[in-house]
């Protein structure tokens, strides 16, 4: 399948290689990917089948079951929630599940796996959940919470809970006066035109399998209906909607999320891995490092499926993937994902020249240059039509992107991202219109290097 983004077609290969190779390894019946750029699909490619059985191929239009990646659908939920003011991410679950038990946790933290509650809802009857293939109703999921219980303190570690999801499907539910699956539909599948994607498969849709580890039979699995824990992932979808989800998570449509909530989202909230600090947590998003770049989205298994979307998005570039496969377990679909759009994007970057721009305004020329505060020298320079500032003494340890400001009176900017963001920076200027000074988040900035207490 061809690309116009991806241009070289030695990129297209490795995209390729890199998925069979996965498919091969892993024994996997099945395995689809697709990279997604600027909201088109640049690249897709498929190994094996989708259906062992009926000798089917996956397609763009075939139908996975994309297991916690709903947890994105949720949290974004959530979120527009937030933004309505119909609640606040601080508010305590109690607050909209009255009399619920634990229900001193925050939104917040169980956005962020930080609420300590049980990774799954109570067993039923018949036994757990993972066993018998029944998990509860919405009124059990929630009078059932005192059963299931709480393993750590709130706020202590990362713990992932399937439960504190279903919990926060209950409250959009009750929020809006809606089962989570319609809200799900109306607020967010319907808005954004993702047709293929749904709380029941529809055709046609891949079969699951378990593959035999000391033979190469593929036995089929059975299909899991979730009730009350379906926010935490029952959605069935397509590698064309989720690549199409991952745009949007890379650049959202106002009219659906606000992009300042995304960049919320996208901000870490905890360290899942403490070792080496390659996976954080978002307000329901998981952020992946890779080299020096982060990646936000989402991993997914359900009986007989396995999937990983992720999104990129820096200065100006947006880009996502999506990677599925028809396996219960052994396919690293995660580090799949990761490495395609690692390609693509190492890739986009050696084709990029370099291209003069137009001028800085007039207030902006004289404050680029070198600049002075507590004995450390900062560069303020004007690229991609804004204005920036570096140290020039970041270590490797502590590297950092730029500071970028936008103006927000005369003279006086505030810091959007990087270094101080938040912060307000000023310019102070001589009688000929001369900065002659700069105060950023209060520290004051000159041209050459002064001791503490120096007044103009």
């Amino acid at each position: 399948m061809s690309s116009q983004r991806v241009a070289a077609s030695a990129t297209q290969r490795d995209c390729s290689r890199q998925l069979r190779e996965l498919q091969r390894a892993a024994r996997a019946p099945g395995v689809v990917a697709a990279i997604v750029q600027d909201g088109a699909v640049t690249w897709s490619d498929s190994a094996g089948f989708a259906n062992v059985e009926a000798g089917s191929e996956p397609t763009l239009d075939t139908q996975y079951a994309i297991g916690s990646i709903t947890k994105t659908f949720t949290a974004t939920l959530v979120l527009q929630l937030r933004d309505l003011g119909k609640l606040d991410l601080d508010d305590p679950l109690e607050r909209h599940l009255p009399g619920v038990a634990h229900g001193d946790v925050s939104l917040r933290r169980m956005l962020a796996h930080l609420s300590g509650l049980r990774r799954e809802p109570a067993a039923g009857p018949g036994g757990e959940i993972w066993e018998t293939l029944e998990d509860p109703d919405r009124e059990e999921l929630v009078a059932g919470v005192e059963r299931a219980g709480r393993v750590l303190e709130p706020g202590r570690l990362w713990h992932y809970s399937n439960l504190a999801f279903a919990l926060l499907g209950e409250v959009v539910a009750r929020s809006l006066g809606m089962p989570w699956e319609q809200a799900v539909r109306e607020r967010l599948l319907e808005p954004l035109g993702l047709r293929r994607t749904s709380t029941e498969p529809s055709d046609p849709v891949a079969q699951g399998y378990l593959v035999e580890p000391y033979s190469d039979v593929a036995r089929p699995e059975p299909r899991l209906v979730l009730r009350g824990t379906a926010p935490a992932g029952q959605l069935w979808s397509t590698p064309a909607d989720v690549a199409r989800w991952a745009a949007f998570l890379a650049d959202p449509d106002p009219e659906v999320l606000d992009p300042r909530t995304l960049t919320e989202m996208r901000h870490p909230q905890v360290i899942a891995d403490l070792d080496g600090w390659t996976l954080a947590w978002g307000l329901g998003l998981m952020l992946y490092r890779k080299g020096e770049r982060i990646f936000h989205g989402h991993a997914g298994g359900m009986p007989g499926f396995v999937s990983s979307m992720m999104a990129f998005e820096r200065d100006g570039r947006r880009a996502g993937v999506v990677v599925l496969s028809n396996s219960s377990a052994g396919v690293d679909v995660e580090g799949l994902a990761a490495e395609l759009l690692t390609t693509v994007l190492d890739a986009e970057e050696d084709e990029q020249p370099w291209r003069p721009s137009e001028p800085p305004p007039a207030e902006i020329a004289g404050m680029l240059g070198r600049w002075w505060s507590e004995g450390s020298e900062y560069i303020f320079s004007w690229s991609n039509g804004r204005l920036q500032a570096r140290s020039a003494m970041e270590g490797t340890l502590r590297a950092r992107p730029p500071a970028v400001f936008e103006p927000t009176g005369a003279d006086r900017w505030t810091t959007v991202s990087g270094r101080e963001q938040g912060e307000e920076l000023r310019a102070v200027r001589s009688g000929d219109g001369t900065v002659r000074r700069l105060y950023w988040a209060t520290y004051p900035m000159t041209r050459a290097p002064e001791v503490f207490g120096t007044r103009p």
